[in-house]
């Protein structure tokens, strides 16, 4: 089967095969943890950059990362209300670059991580041993 054929295959899937129940402990759980990440990236961004100008420049691109986090989280209620209200004009540009944010999320971070420097001075080998005498 070549993939030009595959749409054509889905197509003729039976509706009725497809049916789902969803259990009851789905949608409130789904809710919850969608806005407790929404509020840990919220709370994230602005402790980052709050507290970047006394930890560094690399603190801003964690930061900013949290932000992006921040970003995907509305980028994904708002193609679930696409989703829902049936606007496929809208919701496929959401669908195809609903991960873009994760991606820039992980960009910053990988920068923040390049960024960042040693903040403790090395510890040496003679300073590990603790003598009482």
């Amino acid at each position: 089967m070549s993939f030009n054929a595959l749409p054509l295959v889905l197509a003729q899937a039976d509706p009725q095969a497809a049916q789902v129940t969803l259990p009851s402990y789905f949608v409130p759980i789904f809710f919850v943890l969608l806005i407790a990440g929404l509020l840990g990236c919220l709370v994230a961004a602005v402790l980052g950059f709050g507290r970047a100008r006394a930890h560094g420049p690399h603190a801003r691109w964690f930061a900013l990362s949290a932000v992006c986090l921040l970003i995907y989280h509305l980028h994904f209620l708002a193609t679930g209300f696409a989703g829902l209200k049936g606007d496929a004009g809208l919701a496929f540009p959401l669908v195809t670059t609903l991960n873009l944010f994760i991606v820039l999320a992980a960009l910053c971070a990988i920068i923040g991580f390049i960024k960042m420097k040693s903040v403790s001075p090395a510890i040496e080998p003679e300073d590990l041993t603790t003598d009482s005498e």
